[in-house]
Formats: structure tokens, C-alpha cells, sequence
């Protein structure tokens, strides 16, 4: 299989410069091609990293128009390919025109091979410096939410979200299961925002009795129940400024939430026992991980409350829907751990992060938070086993990260997608996904698909 990141289009119509062009450039994966449908049927099979192109291609080689479009073409099927465009003595306007369409270099025809063998050369270098940042980009932790590291696209766009979001009034729900990080998202939000100077309050509507959850959000005047022995400012008011984080929304009491609403509504407040109303200026971040709409349909939740609530919604996936995330946490936390139990350096063992990713998680980033933590401080030396973690691999997952079998699902899968889109067309097909008609045919009834 041709090694996309060391392999080279040529794409050339006349056969002895392309056989001469292979020549010189034999320590790379050559692949060919002569007009512009077979460069865009060998792009989509082998994605190469660098492309060499005459401009002049059939069926008017005199006109590089033509060759424009085809670079146009390549540059929105492989956008971080670098295109070397090959182009006549006196024909530098067009060169130009190339650059200006994305070309990464140009070279005059007839070209010096020491000359182009160097472009070419820096051109792979260029392509694999973009490759690893993006890599290392990919895997950063989000300046948008210090303390979730993650590689999962979707956890990336998560965070994209709360930058845009964070400078505004918003008012932000953030939806998703008990250990999910909703809080780190919530002070994110505070902490990207102008009220980052200001307190950022959080309260859980779940754990505090009924009886107790007005007062403590409202605050109360003095002998305005028993024991109410001096006034008392309550969560809101004491988040005046800056954020007021309300996780576990869902089980705000009903009677509750009208009084809420009608703060969202006139962004006033009245303590327990007091008679004035007390402006607050304070920005709303609520969590839960309940079904609100499925609340409303019960009548345990006002639709009107909940339409203040979401301006802007934000569902975090759990741990198990996030590919790698969990075996990159666990080094994250190991080493954290490690640091704050002054063990020195610890390490995961293979077969204990194979468990990491094979395990459900159940209580999501928390639960393995929990784990690691219990494991740094118990392990007797360096090296963290499964029986550390506590977590047994289930028979049958080793196969979990068999390439060849990840690789015929994917195949299969891409295969299947295709079939649907062409309507019976074969030839579409196959140079849709980038293979040949006889190699189509092999995976159809590798696959079983008629």
C-alpha cells in the first residue's frame, strides 16, 4: 500500500517527460497520470502529499485552461497537498494566475531536475511540518476549557463554542451526563467572559432540600423565619457581577421556577421576609442531565423557563462516545496525580490502557478521574496494571485495535454509502472511492453485496 505521506502525483501528458520524471524522483512513491479525470481518480485513491502538474493538458494542451481547473479541483479534494505547477518559458502570467488558485510552487518548462527535485523536496518537508502541527493542535488542551483535554472532534467544537459564546450576555444550558465535565465548561464560560474579574457561584439545586433552596438563592431578611438571626444574601445576589451556575437545573421545584423566571424576566430579586426589590446583574450558566422537553411533557418543568434557560445549548457527549479520550485522560491524570501524591514518575501499563478504553464509563470523566486516583495512591510501584485500576478486559475486546479488521468495516461501510449515492452506476462508483472497476468488484463480493 503506497504511503500517502511520501507519495507523489505526476501528472503529465507527455509519457517520455513522465517516465524521465519518475526516474528522478525514485525515492518517493510515484503515481501518474496524464489528463485531468485521471489525476482526480488517482487523488481519491492515494491522497498524495505533493503534486506535480503541467498546466497544458489534453484535450487543448496549448491552453491551460484545462490545467487550471484541474487545479482547482485538487486543491478542494486535498487542500494540505502541495501543487508544483510546470509551466512554459514565457508563460509566467499563467503561473501566477496558479498561485493565486492555491499552488504551492511553480517550475519553468523544460525544467532544471536539480532545481525541481529540490522543490519537490521542500514541498514534502513543508507538508509533513503542517501535518505534525495540526497533530499537536489536535491534541492540545483547549484554551476555552482549562482542564479538558481531549482529542474528540466533537469536544474540540464544544469548545469553539463556549470562545464564541463566552464575550456575550448568553445565557448558556449545558446538557450531557453526571461526570462529563459540565462544570469546567460553565467556569470556562465565566472565565472567557468580562466578568471574569467577578465571582463566578455555583450551586447545586439537587443537593440542597427544598426548604433551604429559596433562601439559598434569594438570601433572606432577619426574623424572617426562625433562625433567620441576621440578613442573608443568597446566591444570586452574591454572584452580582459575575456568574451564577445552576447545575442540576432539572430539579429546581416548580414553585421555584416561576420565581426564577420572573428574575430572568425583570433581573430583580426579593430576599425571603424583605419587601424592596434588589437589581442584580448576574450571567446564567445551568447544567443537567435530565431530558428538560421530557420534564415539560410531565409538567415538572416550565416551557417558559426553558426557552430563557436556552439561548444557546451545549450537549457534552459522554466519555464512551469520544474515541482515545479516555486513554489520553488517564496519562493527563496519572501525571497530575502522580505530581500531587509526590510518587514521582508513574506510568500506564499496555494492557491496563487497553482496559481504559475498553470500559463503558458509566460515571464518565469522573469516575476515571476516581479510579486513577485510587490507583497512584495504591500501586505499590511505578507501573499502574489493570488489577491497579480494578478493571478486567472483557474477553474479546484485544481485538479491538486489529488495523485489518477497523479496515474492512470502514471499506464496507464507505462501499455501502457509495452504492446508495450512484444508483447502480459502477464506474461512478469506484472513482468516487478512488479505486479501480476490477477492485470495486473485489470488495463487493468480499462484503457480500450484490
Amino acid at each position: 500500500m503506497t504511503d500517502t505521506h511520501k507519495a507523489l502525483l505526476i501528472v503529465e501528458d507527455d509519457l517520455a517527460l513522465q517516465k524521465q520524471m519518475q526516474w528522478a524522483f525514485d525515492q518517493y512513491e510515484t503515481i501518474v497520470a496524464n489528463d485531468r479525470a485521471s489525476a482526480i481518480v488517482q487523488v481519491r485513491r492515494f491522497e498524495p502529499a505533493v503534486i506535480t502538474m503541467d498546466l497544458g493538458l489534453p484535450p487543448h494542451p496549448d491552453d491551460p485552461e484545462e490545467g487550471l481547473r484541474l487545479l482547482e479541483e485538487l486543491h478542494s479534494l486535498v487542500p494540505r497537498a502541495k501543487i508544483i505547477v510546470l509551466t512554459g518559458q514565457n508563460d509566467r502570467s499563467n503561473a501566477l494566475k496558479a498561485i493565486g488558485l492555491g499552488a504551492y510552487d511553480f517550475c519553468t518548462k523544460p525544467f532544471e531536475a536539480e532545481l525541481l527535485i529540490w522543490t519537490v523536496e521542500r514541498a514534502f518537508r513543508v507538508h509533513e511540518l503542517q501535518e505534525e502541527n495540526a497533530r499537536l493542535q489536535s491534541v492540545r488542551e483547549s484554551p476555552a476549557a482549562s482542564g479538558i483535554i481531549t482529542r474528540d472532534p466533537a469536544m474540540l467544537r464544544i469548545c469553539r463554542t463556549v470562545e464564541k459564546v463566552a464575550p456575550t450576555s448568553a445565557t448558556v444550558l449545558i446538557l450531557g451526563e453526571s461526570g462529563t465535565g459540565k462544570e469546567l465548561l460553565a467556569r470556562a464560560v465565566h472565565e472567557l467572559s468580562p466578568r471574569r474579574t467577578e465571582r463566578f457561584v455555583a450551586i447545586n439545586c439537587a443537593a440542597i432540600p427544598e426548604t433551604l433552596l429559596e433562601s439559598e438563592l434569594f438570601g433572606y431578611e432577619k426574623g424572617s423565619f426562625t433562625g433567620a438571626v441576621k440578613q442573608t444574601l443568597g446566591k444570586i445576589e452574591t454572584a452580582n457581577g459575575g456568574t451564577l451556575f445552576l447545575d442540576e437545573i432539572g430539579d429546581l421545584p416548580v414553585a421555584l421556577q416561576v420565581k426564577l423566571l420572573r428574575f430572568l424576566q425583570q433581573r430583580v430579586i426579593e430576599r425571603i421576609g424583605g419587601r424592596q426589590e434588589i437589581p442584580v446583574d448576574v450571567r446564567i450558566v445551568c447544567a443537567t442531565h435530565q431530558s428538560l422537553k421530557a420534564q415539560i411533557e410531565q409538567g415538572k418543568f416550565r416551557e417558559d423557563l426553558y426557552y430563557r434557560l436556552a439561548e444557546i445549548i451545549v450537549e457534552v457527549p459522554p466519555l464512551r462516545a469520544r474515541p482515545g479520550d479516555a486513554a489520553l485522560l488517564a496519562h493527563g491524570f496519572v501525571r497530575r496525580m502522580a505530581e500531587e501524591q509526590r510518587r514521582g514518575a508513574m506510568s500506564l501499563q499496555a494492557d491496563a490502557l487497553e482496559a481504559i478504553e475498553a470500559h463503558h464509563w458509566p460515571g464518565n470523566v469522573r469516575e476515571l478521574e476516581n479510579v486513577i486516583k485510587r490507583a497512584v495512591i495504591m500501586t505499590e510501584g511505578s507501573s499502574i496494571s489493570p488489577a491497579d485500576i480494578g478493571i478486567e478486559i472483557a474477553n474479546g475486546n484485544g481485538e479491538a485495535l486489529n488495523l485489518r479488521h477497523i479496515r474492512e468495516q470502514a471499506e464496507r461501510s464507505a462501499v455501502l454509502r457509495v452504492l446508495g449515492r450512484v444508483n447502480g452506476n459502477l464506474s461512478k462508483a469506484a472513482d468516487l472511492l478512488g479505486v479501480s472497476r476490477p477492485t470495486l468488484y473485489d470488495l463487493m463480493h468480499r462484503f457480500g453485496l450484490k
